[in-house]
């Protein structure tokens, strides 16, 4: 299984590089940014599991870098490490979504106990979806393809499997626009245009509707202001996540 994604973000160049150095020695697979334009790029893009962003960053500050992760990505973990020490900025940072704080200086051995502690507690220990099922049809979405019957079946693109599958994973909670560009695009820019989700949804739904023409419950909900989730008419085999 492979490592963890994760993304430093510090501008100081020996601490990058002997916080990216300790990282890939244990086996992760690190990204690295030293502003914090370059770092809200990185930390936003799709496969990332963990940031560690520095507060003191020029270009942008990493409080500002949080805030606006959070409104692209709110489910991505994110670890402060900073010399900033006093209670007051760990506390704003821990209310603007930060999973943990480090301060400076640290050992190596003190940061690699946080990040496996926060990636121990973040990332989902279930499997991804991979089989649903929408009234009469079973959706098989490492084939990428919709089985109405043995000799009814539509195929879905990648994209859509992709994004029905994300939907499906975590159909427990609404997923905005900005967090299915990152997930199942691999886009995490802020302000792109969000109308690519909302297209492949249109098609999506067309095809998720029964060729017979019998009523379903929705497979993809909209969540207004925010973005979609699974709807009620998704549901998961007992035997999977």
């Amino acid at each position: 299984m492979p490592k963890a994604r994760i993304v430093v973000v510090e501008d100081e160049p020996a601490i990058r590089r002997g916080v990216v150095d300790a990282l890939r020695l244990t086996g992760y697979d690190v990204a690295e940014a030293a502003d914090g334009v370059a770092g809200l790029t990185e930390a936003a893009a799709g496969g990332v599991d963990l940031v560690l962003l520095d507060l003191l960053l020029p270009k942008r500050d990493g409080m500002e870098v949080l805030a606006e992760l959070r409104r692209v990505c709110p489910t991505r973990p994110v670890i402060i490490l900073t010399a900033r020490g006093g209670e007051e900025d760990r506390v704003r940072g821990l209310k603007m979504g930060a999973d943990d704080y480090v301060v400076k200086p640290f050992s190596a051995r003190e940061l690699l106990a946080r990040v496996e502690a926060v990636l121990r507690r973040t990332l989902k220990t279930s499997a991804v979806v991979v089989t649903v099922h929408l009234g009469r049809a079973v959706i098989d979405l490492r084939r990428r393809e919709i089985r109405w019957s043995a000799t009814e079946r539509i195929d879905l693109s990648e994209t859509e499997a992709a994004l029905l599958q994300y939907l499906a994973t975590n159909r427990d909670r609404a997923v905005s626009r900005e967090e299915l560009l990152g997930r199942v695009w691999g886009i995490g820019t802020a302000g792109l245009e969000t109308r690519a989700v909302d297209m492949h949804v249109a098609r999506l739904r067309v095809k998720l509707k029964d060729p017979s023409g019998d009523d379903h419950p929705e497979a993809i909900v909209t969540v207004r202001a925010h973005g979609y989730m699974a709807g009620p008419g998704l549901s998961v085999p007992e035997d999977g996540p």
